[in-house]
């Protein structure tokens, strides 16, 4: 597999020049009202419940944090337990159907904290924790909410959870907060690119972000347009339609922090349904650079040939990109090079970690070819962070049901205030 960086070529700018830092940050701020992401974000509020180990070298902390209205998000955080230094940090950002009990998800938090990096996985908002029923492939976050007009506040609050998760681990006093990574799955590398460009100064410098499934941020009428999850994907990309070329505005934001690396199949029927292969980036690199003014930090990508959808940041070159970015304590590029492998769905047999159904197939996750550590699987309760009957006290500090009604009253209130607008300019 070779890493594919291509210069070449030139596309149609939607910006003819180049766009200034001032601009940018306007085109930013109003993304963010947009999707009615909070500015200031709230106060994290972190709460920590039990601890164990996982291994003789990794400690697994069970911990919640805050996101829109007072809610709260159940995180998992895999740490090394002989740290000599501040470490960097890794957030997972969950595809459809994933949370943190996801396979991917522990094998990231077990592999990537052998590296040396403290990992933090948490729950999508309406799957495990954050399900009225607490159950995995939930998918409460794709049923449309009756009389929510604005369905794009649904994937706002996602996007708000990836700032307040990558706040969250910036703000451990073991780690490096110049050393954070995001790493984002299918519907969590859309949350993850857009929120990684839409993050302010309250949230430290995203140092690496890798997309896997996804990161083709595409234009009118194209896959995010078009697909049908309105709450968490097609609507807030159609909300940001007033940023014009949205993939160059977007990324051109998200290259002021640091690199990104996407992760692509070449079988990748969601992702290459609009023929969004090598060709689309090459377009996407030279627009971004229009936009900005410069080539730095534009996307790279890496394609694997015969793939599907997948989570792939847990391949050899992956681990080599993320090494180089965020300098691994405990491992070297020349040591990554000489670890084995292991298919996915073998260390899935093994330990019997969840995987979504129909994703254990050779094309899709169960084919990926994941640095082997050997590293031993969680039981769901290990997994589990709040005690059942403190949820259940209160399940709406967890649940999309709970966020609804305050929701609710904003969208109404940002009717009456449009409402208000036309009617001031037309009595």
């Amino acid at each position: 597999m070779k890493l594919l960086i291509t210069l070449l070529l030139s596309a149609t700018l939607t910006h003819a020049q180049a766009t200034t830092s001032t601009q940018l940050e306007h085109l930013r701020v109003q993304a963010i009202h947009a999707l009615k992401i909070d500015d200031p974000l709230p106060p994290l509020a972190t709460h920590n419940y039990e601890s164990f180990d996982a291994t003789p070298d990794i400690r697994i902390e069970h911990v919640t944090f805050a996101t829109q209205y007072g809610m709260r998000v159940p995180a998992i955080v895999y740490v090394p337990r002989h740290l000599k230094h501040k470490a960097p940090a890794i957030v997972v950002v969950c595809g459809h159907g994933g949370d943190k009990s996801s396979w991917y998800a522990v094998y990231t938090g077990m592999m990537y904290a052998t590296a040396g990096a403290i990992v933090v996985t948490y729950d999508l908002i309406g799957e495990f924790e954050r399900a009225t029923t607490r159950g995995s492939e939930a998918g409460e976050h794709d049923k449309l909410i009756p009389s929510l007009t604005h369905t794009e506040y649904v994937g706002g609050l996602m996007m708000e959870d990836v700032l307040q998760a990558t706040r969250y681990a910036a703000s451990r006093p073991d780690v490096d907060a110049q050393r954070v990574a995001i790493v984002g799955y299918s519907t969590g590398s859309f949350q993850g690119i857009i929120a990684s460009a839409l993050a302010g100064p309250q949230v430290p410098r995203i140092r690496a972000v890798v997309l896997s499934g996804g990161g083709n941020l595409d234009g009118h009428d194209q896959y995010w347009d078009t697909n049908p999850k309105p709450n968490c994907q097609s609507g807030p990309y159609k909300a940001l339609n007033f940023l014009g070329d949205r993939g160059a505005i977007l990324y051109a934001l998200r290259t002021r922090s640091g690199p990104t690396l996407v992760l692509n199949g070449t079988e990748d029927s969601l992702i290459t349904r609009f023929n969004e292969q090598e060709p689309f980036f090459v377009g996407l690199r030279d627009r971004i650079a229009a936009v900005q003014g410069s080539r730095n930090n534009l996307p790279e990508t890496l394609w694997f040939p015969g793939a599907g959808h997948r989570p792939s940041w847990m391949t050899r070159p992956a681990a080599i990109w993320l090494d180089q970015q965020l300098h691994f304590p405990n491992w070297t590029e020349s040591e990554i090079e000489t670890f084995p492998t292991i298919r996915a769905i073998d260390w899935i047999n093994q330990t019997h970690v969840r995987i979504s159904h129909g994703y254990q197939v050779e094309q899709k996750e169960g084919g990926i070819q994941a640095v082997d550590l050997h590293l031993p699987g969680l039981t769901r309760k290990q997994l589990t962070v709040v005690p059942e009957a403190e949820w259940r006290a209160n399940p709406s500090l967890y649940t999309l049901e709970g966020w609804t009604p305050h929701a609710l009253a904003a969208d109404h209130a940002a009717e009456s205030t449009a409402a208000s607008s036309v009617q001031s300019q037309y009595p």
